[in-house]
């Protein structure tokens, strides 16, 4: 299982501590300090509409110009947007048995992982 985020992340630090006391290991993939391949982000468009993996709502996507705006709501521009501003992409992102899931619930993610 591999989980992409940001370390200093409230929700992140959840996660990671949900992940820890259930015994599941994962990789983790920080944002901050590695470079996100497009690869990675067509995989998971192949598994989630851009909607789920742009977080509009927090103030990187706020800061965004309007032309930015506009880019990484198309599929075929997101990812030039998103490779410069990862803290777009919803956190947590998981990757795991063939399936991209974002967002930290842990009822959700009991199922996911029973």
């Amino acid at each position: 299982m591999k989980i992409y985020g940001i370390k200093s992340c409230d929700t992140m630090k959840k996660a990671f501590t949900w992940l820890n006391n259930h015994g599941i290991e994962y990789a983790f993939f920080d944002y901050k300090k590695e470079i996100l391949l497009e690869d990675n982000f067509n995989y998971w468009l192949g598994k989630l509409p851009l909607e789920q993996i742009v977080n509009k709502q927090g103030t990187t996507f706020k800061k965004l110009t309007d032309e930015q705006k506009v880019a990484i709501q198309n599929p075929a521009t997101a990812f030039d947007v998103i490779k410069e501003n990862t803290s777009v992409i919803k956190r947590p992102l998981i990757e795991t048995n063939d399936q991209v899931f974002v967002g930290f619930n842990e009822a959700i993610w009991a199922e996911i992982f029973k």
